[in-house]
């Protein structure tokens, strides 16, 4: 056999080398060495276990843990060497142990798999990427709830199909915003409790005939449990999948999100001023300030549905148990988690510094005959019945869009031409605040409600921090 062959972790079975073409292909190291910490951190886990068992000497766990520090400073002061032959960070960690320490890191593999191993070390990976991106949302969420308070009655055109539909407060927007958000929230906190059962133990994918200890192992790397089955244990990437699910949502969410501010910045809306830190000019016209952060955040939204359909795709026609499909289950993953982050970051950040213009949201709400449904709202107090009430406004709307006047402009006499149930009260329901403010009630526009609401969010996010 050739000292290629022999170098392999498998090579008792092989007589020939593997082809360098297949070691490069089949390589994962060139992506997996960022789960180094989270490797050491389970073949730490792992060690103290086994001697606990009595399965090494104590001395021996010893040696592993010292000599696992040792590698962990050298990977993160850059002097590292990763080795394309050795596969992956897994083999490159246990090679770098035995040259370290001798004969006693040829026994840290003892009682596991490759396969329980990198399902492990993912898990623990993607539970601290949860608990970051939990981080920069609740970021995001405090910008927002700051930004509908500071709005709170400022008044903006309510949108239906892209028409104006009736006034609404800015405040109130953003709380629709912050309800999504809300929303994710929950979703991530739900993945990471179903994510939190630990692997490690279930070997290749029938266990181990050592007498381990895997409670012990779960407890020592803050899982609540060991993997119920072993088969599932090392197969499962149900976790991965959910977590990319959670994130295209998000990501739909802020997409969303970024198209309106997109419009808002618009010359035809200019009902908001982004910080110039987050847009860029024109090489060849210089009066432009283009949103380009939004619409990136609005393109990588794509990017991240492709990675959930890659996970999915990748794992519909798996057999159990583990499968080296997998392998192509992390960088969908890293890249899924890194752009979501970065995405969080950037859109808190724009949101604090977002200004608006009430002058023109207010300009721009008093078109269109926002108060349309104010106006049969009253008539239906004085007694009409409401599809009455709606045929009798719109006859005054269409008499007004022939007049080139909104409602509110028109006198008491032209409006008792449709009703007379109209009186001289009727201008009260017809401005934009008496509309604003009549949505007095919980989920309604009124500015009252909208610094409720803003209590109400607070302290919900008081009691889960």
């Amino acid at each position: 056999m050739t000292e290629s062959a022999a170098s392999k972790p498998w090579a008792g079975r092989f007589s020939e080398p593997t082809d360098a073409f297949v070691e490069a292909f089949t390589a994962s190291v060139g992506f997996d060495q960022r789960l180094y910490r989270e490797d050491i951190a389970g073949s730490v886990a792992h060690a103290r276990m086994l001697a606990r068992q009595g399965i090494l000497s104590d001395e021996e766990s010893e040696a592993i843990v010292a000599g696992l520090g040792r590698i962990q400073a050298q990977i993160e002061a850059g002097g590292f060497a990763w080795s394309v032959p050795l596969e992956d960070v897994h083999m490159n960690i246990e090679a770098a142990l035995t040259a370290e320490i001798g004969e006693a890191g040829k026994r840290l593999h003892t009682g596991r798999s490759r396969n329980d191993q990198v399902a492990t070390d993912i898990r623990l990976w993607l539970r601290n990427e949860i608990d970051a991106i939990s981080e920069a949302l609740q970021r995001l969420q405090d910008a927002l709830l700051d930004l509908a308070e500071r709005e709170a009655a400022t008044i903006l055109p309510g949108f239906t199909h892209l028409q104006v539909a009736q006034p609404i407060t800015f405040g109130h927007h953003m709380m629709a915003w912050q309800a999504m958000l809300e929303r994710d929230a929950g979703r991530f906190a739900d993945c990471r409790a179903r994510m939190n059962q630990m692997p490690l133990g279930a070997a290749a994918l029938a266990g181990t005939s050592y007498p381990i200890d895997r409670a012990y192992t779960a407890e020592l790397l803050g899982f609540d449990a060991p993997c119920e089955n072993s088969l599932d244990a090392v197969s499962d990437r149900d976790f991965a999948i959910e977590f990319v699910a959670a994130a295209s949502i998000l990501m739909m969410h802020l997409s969303r999100f970024a198209e309106e501010l997109i419009l808002w910045t618009s010359a035809q809306f200019a009902f908001i001023e982004l910080s110039d830190s987050f847009c860029t000019g024109s090489s060849i016209m210089p009066q432009k300030k283009n949103p380009d952060v939004p619409e990136l955040i609005r393109g990588k939204t794509g990017r991240i549905f492709g990675h959930l359909m890659a996970l999915l795709t990748l794992m519909k026609g798996q057999p159990l148990a583990y499968n080296k499909d997998n392998q192509e289950d992390k960088e969908p993953l890293f890249d899924t988690a890194d752009n979501l982050r970065g995405s969080l970051k950037v859109f808190a950040e724009m949101m604090a510094k977002l200004r608006c213009k009430p002058e023109r949201m207010r300009e721009a709400a008093s078109q269109g005959f926002s108060t349309a449904t104010d106006l049969a709202d009253y008539l239906v107090l004085k007694g009409i019945a409401f599809r009455d009430a709606h045929e009798i406004v719109g006859k005054a709307v269409a008499y007004g869009i022939q007049e080139g006047r909104d409602l509110a402009q028109l006198s008491l006499d032209e409006l008792r031409r449709f009703s007379p149930a109209i009186g001289s009260d009727v201008f009260d329901v017809l401005s934009l605040d008496g509309s604003v403010a009549a949505r007095d009630h919980i989920g309604g526009t009124a500015p009252a409600q909208v610094h409720a609401a803003i209590a109400r969010a607070r302290s919900r996010r008081a009691s889960t921090r």
